[in-house]
């Protein structure tokens, strides 16, 4: 009887992840309507598996002659983390959610950026990868309205 051939074992192909967890990015600019919105997206981030970026804006300096040109001044930079960090901790206390939050300070024309983005202006992300237009997504009619309550 001839030898059967040894048998390979068999090499399964990583199973491809699912898409990504949404990111939340939150202005926390110490109003009661930034700290409703961190709340929220803490909230939504437990419940869809994502992350919260809690973002705090740095002004440039006034007396800059060149507005725009340079990044903020490094104590700046500091207290508008720190006033992050507090609505943070402030936001985790309330709603009891950890783990899903970091926080960073950025120049404000990054954050008007993103927010001019979110309106329906175009953002074009560059990079060494190459270039992305970002666009939001179509509106999505109801195809049936509800009476309240309902």
């Amino acid at each position: 009887m001839a030898a059967d051939p040894p048998v390979e074992p068999i090499r399964l192909l990583p199973l491809l992840p699912r898409r990504p967890g949404p990111s939340f990015v939150v202005d926390v600019d110490g109003s009661p309507t930034g700290h409703r919105a961190l709340v929220w997206a803490l909230r939504e981030a437990a419940r869809r598996e994502g992350t919260v970026l809690a973002v705090a804006a740095v002004d440039p300096p006034a007396d800059d002659p060149l507005p725009g040109q340079r990044p903020s001044d490094v104590d700046a930079r500091e207290a508008a983390l720190a006033r992050a960090d507090a609505a943070v901790v402030r936001a985790i206390a309330e709603t009891g959610v950890s783990g899903r939050v970091r926080t960073v300070a950025v120049d404000r024309s990054l954050l008007d950026a993103l927010s001019t983005a979110a309106r329906g202006g175009d953002l074009v992300l560059v990079g060494s990868g190459g270039r992305t237009l970002l666009r939001p997504l179509a509106p999505r009619f109801p195809g049936r309205r509800l009476a309240s309550g309902a």
